[in-house]
């Protein structure tokens, strides 16, 4: 299982959900829906680490709720300046 977070938005250009990986550079997918998007993107999380491993490279921790907190926080200094 993996703990990285899993951002999914609608796509009108590709006219369906696409689903990135914001931890893991160019990590991304495609769905006709928000499930099919995750799907692939788990998918696609196992291939980039697979990938890492095989050459080397460093592998992010999860920042999970922390990149989420921080997210929130500036969201809120943003809201309490306008």
């Amino acid at each position: 299982m993996h703990k990285y977070t899993i951002e999914i938005f609608y796509s009108e250009e590709d006219g369906g959900y696409i689903a990135v990986v914001p931890e893991l550079a160019g990590c991304s997918a495609f769905g006709d829906s928000e499930e099919a998007a995750l799907r692939e993107v788990k998918v696609a999380m196992d291939l980039w680490l697979d990938t890492a491993r095989s050459e080397g490279r460093p592998i992010p921790q999860p920042q999970g709720k922390e990149l989420l907190q921080g997210i929130v926080e500036k969201k809120d200094r943003e809201s309490a300046v306008t």
